[in-house]
């Protein structure tokens, strides 16, 4: 469809366009290729944390997914998967060559609970395996705006999804830090000091509970639909229980380790969200 003499400059792969669907379906089981930067990390075969595909070779994800273990051949990388069980022919396993987790780090609950994860061989991009963008610092994710977090729900038992365990999405508001912190003072139990909400989380989710990420989406994306492409505005790091009253899901932002993710990929070309002209080169 372009005009006659001129040629679309072939454009290079670009992050937070899914090339399968561009309408928002209702209900919780994401479509194919919705989420195409969605990973399932896996220690030892079973899904333990999520993550997000921010280059050919990273992705993003949470520190206390790795926090006690240094051996990096237990772990597996599932890409361009939909569901777990039997991930089907569009998914592929990457092994691990390096775990690099914030220094920055202290434990659970606290700040910089981000780690990156470089993959062994750099994957192709696919329909179903593409890249989310990584924020600059310059945008501001705020409660107007459409979030979506992702993930196959918690690995345990009792908790666990139903096979074949199909990627699960949920959109889900911000709440400010002044709203978030006064939420989780609310009902605390005599003698426990309320969790403070630190400069580097953002949260998001419902006061009223009932939904919310879950312990084994640990690590994944919570995406906001910026200009027309997903950015990722924070990774799933804590929340007290599931889904319950006054306790939304807390995540580190991204914007706020720009210059850690920056030291570690310098190749990584972060996004300002303003639309780029032109978006045809002339010839």
């Amino acid at each position: 469809s372009s005009l006659p003499g001129t040629q679309a400059a072939k454009a290079p792969a670009v992050c937070g366009h899914r090339r399968m669907l561009n309408r928002m379906v209702g209900g919780q089981d994401a479509m194919e290729g919705e989420w195409p930067w969605q990973v399932s990390i896996q220690r030892n075969g079973s899904h333990s944390c999520g993550g997000s595909l921010i280059t050919k070779k990273w992705v993003l994800t949470a520190a206390h997914c790795f926090s006690n273990t240094s051996d990096t051949s237990l772990y597996r990388v599932l890409l361009g998967a939909r569901q777990l069980l039997q991930p089907g022919a569009h998914s592929i396993y990457a092994r691990v060559k390096q775990v690099e987790s914030n220094p920055l780090y202290q434990g659970m609950a606290s700040s910089a609970d981000v780690a990156l994860v470089e993959l062994e061989t750099p994957v192709t991009f696919t329909n179903y395996i593409l890249p989310v963008c990584m924020p600059d610092p310059s945008v501001i994710f705020g409660k107007d705006m459409n979030c979506w977090v992702t993930g196959w729900g918690s690995p345990s038992e009792q908790d666990r999804l139903p096979n074949p365990r199909i990627l699960q999405k949920l959109a889900v508001p911000i709440i400010d830090t002044p709203k978030c912190n006064l939420l989780y003072s609310t009902d605390t139990e005599s003698g426990f000091q309320p969790k403070a909400i630190k400069d580097d989380m953002l949260c998001a989710g419902f006061a009223e509970g009932k939904k919310d990420a879950c312990k084994g989406d640990s690590g994944g994306p919570l995406v906001c639909f910026v200009n027309q492409a997903w950015m990722q505005a924070g990774v799933i790091s804590w929340g007290e229980g599931c889904a319950r009253r006054n306790r939304p899901g807390v995540y580190i932002r991204v914007t706020s380790h720009h210059d850690w993710i920056h030291r570690i990929i310098p190749e990584l070309k972060f996004q300002s969200g303003r639309k780029r002209w032109p978006l045809v080169r002339p010839l």
